[in-house]
């Protein structure tokens, strides 16, 4: 059933598979939850997507600067000592 919820976000489904995930949804809460997280994911995605095509350079909001790589690789050795 969480196949056919999420694939109902990404195309139509038949009207049978429409009708069968809306009464599984209205009886089951934990696919209802899984519902409403996906909702929310996709949303946040988009707001994403919407602030770095704002920037001029988005790529780079993406990344790590050199300064915060080093501070990580230094954390991180200093775990293996």
């Amino acid at each position: 059933m969480s196949r056919l919820v999420s694939e109902s976000m990404e195309r139509k489904l038949s009207f049978r598979q429409r009708v069968g995930v809306r009464i599984h949804l209205l009886m089951c809460s934990l696919c209802s939850r899984f519902r409403r997280q996906l909702l929310f994911l996709r949303e946040i995605a988009q707001q994403l997507d919407d602030q770095t095509d704002r920037h001029d350079e988005p790529h780079d909001a993406l990344h790590l600067s050199p300064e915060a790589r080093l501070r990580i690789k230094k954390a991180l050795q200093d775990e293996d000592t």
